[in-house]
């Protein structure tokens, strides 16, 4: 049973407690109302609002495409949903990569008009300086490095990081931290790397196909659901099969229908 289960509302202090107490870390995505409401009621600690919504919310190939405004929209309505988690969003490609007086009034943004209570950026010690400008405004930043999806391109693919022995993650992850984030998803790293940096820094490292070693897990919601088929990483494990329930449920409400079986007295006004 977790101590933290009973908490009304996670703060950052609760999650580098977490950390130093050896207890993992839930995280989900959500990019709605309900699904906040679904993954705030059953102990999600941290939801992400992330951009990977441009694939499994608007059907892009990738989460280049996702503007600002589609995050600040989607962030609204799960910050809506929460009570007890931690709320953070990612901030998209170009956001932050033009200058750091943009960068600084994009996640202003984020928090001010999203109700987001920190911002995710990709990128590791080539970053830092700027992600240093963001936490001495004020806010919130978790760091993310490993494979990272916005540099798709760059990096030639989703291709996972850390066989050649990950002495640049582990800078990326030490320069971050000294940044000042408070967390640092590793995702697509080798188990043994991410082990070494999980026990390298204070914060608390969140993994996404990196391994047990990682102080928390974070997967995307219509993954771990079974809702989003269009590919599967390795990585995920499904806890229901969503998709079929809806397949099943929607097929008998079209036979319904066509069968003139629904609407019936019951489901009509007299």
């Amino acid at each position: 049973m977790s101590k933290y289960k009973e908490i009304k509302k996670i703060t950052v202090s609760h999650l580098k407690k977490m950390k130093q107490d050896g207890e993992k870390i839930a995280c989900l995505t959500a990019y709605d109302y309900t699904s906040a409401k679904l993954v705030d009621s059953i102990g999600v600690d941290l939801v992400l609002v992330g951009d990977s919504l441009g694939m499994v919310i608007n059907g892009y190939e990738n989460t280049l495409r996702v503007s600002l405004d589609e995050i600040i929209y989607h962030t609204k309505a799960v910050k809506r949903g929460l009570k007890r988690a931690f709320l953070v969003a990612d901030m998209p490609f170009g956001t932050y990569h033009v200058s750091d007086e943009e960068t600084l009034k994009n996640c202003v943004r984020v928090i001010k008009e999203a109700g987001a209570e920190a911002v995710k950026l990709e990128g590791g010690k080539e970053i830092a300086p700027l992600i240093k400008k963001i936490t001495q405004a004020g806010i919130n930043v978790v760091g993310h490095i490993g494979l990272m999806p916005q540099f798709v391109h760059a990096m030639g693919g989703y291709k996972i990081q850390g066989r050649d022995g990950g002495e640049k993650l582990l800078e990326d992850a030490k320069a971050l931290e000294e940044a000042g984030v408070f967390s640092i998803v590793l995702e697509g790293v080798v188990v043994d790397v991410a082990k070494k940096i999980t026990e390298s820094v204070n914060v608390p490292t969140i993994g996404i196909g990196s391994g047990k070693y990682c102080d928390g897990q974070i997967l995307v919601f219509h993954d771990v659901f079974g809702m989003f088929d269009d590919f599967v990483p390795k990585f995920v494990k499904r806890y229901a099969d969503v998709k079929r329930v809806i397949v099943e449920g929607g097929t008998k409400y079209v036979n319904d229908v066509k069968n003139f079986e629904f609407p019936d007295d019951e489901h009509s006004f007299f």
